[in-house]
């Protein structure tokens, strides 16, 4: 199969608007949980997971936590101007980037930009019982975003600022304001690191009950870090894949998550999309430190089209396992002293891409044409339409606060 010549409207299906869940659950782990196990489909309870999961095998998890990445701004004209934060640009390292203080410039998407020619925007609020100014200023063009410098005083965090200042950026299609109930129920339980401007939405369904059985199941558990991009919500407007370009993700992985999944045989369970994105890019990482043992941390980015390209297909035609690449990979880390592999992914799954590390996925229900549902026919070999057919006719509901589905293909 040429994945560059798939048409995304093969991959369309009717979702009414009703079936997709404007909140989730009162109860995060009481979602519906459709079972496909080798072409078979059921469906039970979430909180019955664990009695699905492998004894002895990994399950990894996104722990990235939403940032409040919508800053609103007024002008003295009155015109409300939105940024929407994208992407750390100075300094470019998340970590770096929240604990900064007084400035700091970050890639944005801008709302209203017509009405902001020039000029700092300005807003005061209140940061530990002071006032603090906070000044926006536009640099310029950097690609399809804006580079906006951002300044303030009160000697406070970058975090800070936006924990008092910032929105929760919940998805376009919920067609409603952020509540209060989003700020605890659009995280996961176990969201660590700040960086995502949308959640990995499969991991909502986890409560601490469901992780203590799974732990009690004789199920590993490890954990990656995937900054979830606006770009997720980007549907593809090309008529083929081919024409459609994938947004960059920046990713972090322990060196001891590498080591547990060589321990595994380098397979896992990948609790989201965005679960699977980083591990299935950590095979192609390892493939360019076997061609390249000089290679540098920002080398390591896997191109949108790389595991279809020659010398992807000829690595995997050659028969190097996710073991040995993984292997490959840890070497390299130890050479370089790495304890964490800093890196960026930009790879999309879609029919006739070879899954290599993820065995079994725990995932939401997609958007009709969208490259998350390309990843999911990858997974189960183009059975995509059994799976959601079932769920629509069975009530399930869709998308970042829908019922959840566990994939065994």
């Amino acid at each position: 199969m040429n994945t560059r010549e798939i048409h995304i409207s093969d991959y369309s299906y009717e979702l009414p608007d009703e079936r997709i869940a404007k909140f989730p659950m009162a109860e995060r782990d009481h979602s519906k949980l459709l079972v496909y196990n080798k072409g078979e489909v059921g469906e039970d309870i979430f909180y019955n997971l664990p009695h699905y999961l492998p004894k002895g095998a990994l399950m990894v998890f996104n722990n990235t936590r939403v940032i409040q990445a919508r800053l609103h701004f007024r002008k003295e004209t009155g015109a409300l101007i939105e940024i929407f934060l994208l992407e750390p640009a100075s300094p470019a390292d998340y970590e770096q980037m929240f604990q900064t203080r007084q400035q700091c410039a970050w890639l944005c998407l801008v709302g209203n930009l017509k009405k902001w020619k020039e000029g700092e925007l300005r807003r005061t609020i209140r940061v530990k019982n002071q006032e603090v100014t906070v000044v926006a200023e536009r640099r310029g063009e950097h690609g399809t975003s804006q580079w906006i410098d951002l300044k303030w005083d009160g000697g406070v965090s970058f975090a800070e600022v936006i924990d008092v200042m910032g929105e929760l950026p919940i998805p376009p299609y919920l067609n409603r304001e952020t509540q209060e109930s989003d700020l605890t129920t659009y995280q996961t339980v176990y969201s660590k690191i700040k960086g995502s401007v949308a959640a990995p939405t499969a991991g909502l369904h986890f409560t601490d009950r469901v992780l203590h059985d799974i732990d009690e199941s004789g199920v590993e558990r490890e954990e990656v870090t995937l900054h979830v991009g606006a770009g997720t919500f980007k549907p593809v407007k090309s008529a083929t894949i081919g024409e459609h370009d994938m947004h960059t993700e920046y990713i972090a992985v322990r060196r001891h998550t590498i080591e547990r999944l060589i321990a595994h045989e380098g397979h896992a369970i990948a609790v989201g999309t965005t679960s699977v994105r980083t591990l299935e890019s950590l095979y192609y990482m390892g493939l360019k430190v076997m061609q390249n043992p000089d290679i540098s941390e920002e080398q390591l980015h896997v191109n949108q089209w790389e595991p279809y390209e020659e010398c992807g297909v000829r690595s995997v035609e050659s028969g190097v396992t996710s073991e040995e690449s993984l292997q490959a990979l840890l070497d390299w880390m130890i050479r370089k002293e790495l304890t964490v592999l800093h890196s960026s992914t930009q790879i999309i799954i879609a029919p006739g891409y070879e899954y290599k590390i993820v065995k079994m996925l725990v995932t939401n229900f997609h958007q009709p044409q969208s490259t998350l549902l390309l990843l999911v026919s990858a997974f189960v070999k183009g059975d995509w339409r059994h799976i959601y057919d079932y769920a629509l006719a069975h009530d399930f509901r869709f998308l970042s606060y829908g019922d959840s589905s566990l994939i065994i293909p």
